[in-house]
């Protein structure tokens, strides 16, 4: 399916089912959220990367504006629905100060392998084990996808933006699964070095070692 839709593009990755919250400022977007809003139609938001528009974005639903200011300025709670890829962007439409595009929605293959995202998640626990940090992904870890974990790994924007645009879940459960590997065993080694430094200085209880 091909169809026009306004968009917002953004210096982020969203991805389907992700829940962002936003704060709009701009005469542009204030028009295209009182629309879409207005109308209960979605818009897009395309990721920006190095200055430069990207092909893919995801689709995305107001769910609520939560706060108008005096000014217009909006509040909105979003949901991210689907990836679309985009085929022409229109810079000017009539009558509107946002821009918009010609998109289609690449078929998403969503079943990935269920022990692949167990050992994923065991090893996402780890990563954040060594890094201290405690995270509750919302949901049962039975329907968790790639989509509800890929920002918690550490990628980069580059990187999560690549995950966007990998069509089928098993690809982007080996996508997360490489990046784990490489870096678990690097976050693992600073946490040496960390207790290392941590202990330079101290006074050390050790046993003499004996030698002929």
């Amino acid at each position: 399916m091909t169809n026009f839709i306004p968009i917002f593009p953004l210096g982020i990755v969203v991805y389907p089912g992700e829940q962002l919250n936003l704060h709009i400022f701009e005469p542009r977007y204030k028009q295209l959220i009182a629309e879409c809003y207005a109308q209960s139609k979605l818009f897009g938001i395309p990721a920006v990367i190095n200055q430069k528009l990207q092909d893919y974005g995801t689709l995305i639903q107001i769910v609520e504006i939560t706060k108008v200011y005096e000014d217009g300025e909006m509040d909105i709670k979003t949901k991210g629905s689907q990836v679309f890829r985009i085929l022409e962007v229109i810079k000017e439409i009539p009558e509107k100060l946002y821009s918009g595009a010609i998109v289609n929605y690449p078929h998403n293959h969503e079943h990935g392998n269920p022990e692949v995202m167990r050992r994923l998640l065991n090893s996402i626990r780890e990563l954040h084990r060594l890094l201290n940090v405690k995270k509750d992904f919302d949901k049962n870890e039975d329907v968790l996808k790639v989509y509800d974990i890929a920002h918690h790994v550490g990628l980069s924007l580059e990187e999560e933006y690549e995950v966007l645009h990998l069509m089928d879940e098993r690809q982007r459960q080996e996508y997360i699964k490489r990046h784990l590997t490489k870096v678990i065993p690097l976050v693992a080694e600073m946490e040496q070095l960390k207790e290392k430094i941590k202990q330079n200085g101290h006074f050390k209880n050790l046993s003499g070692l004996g030698f002929e």
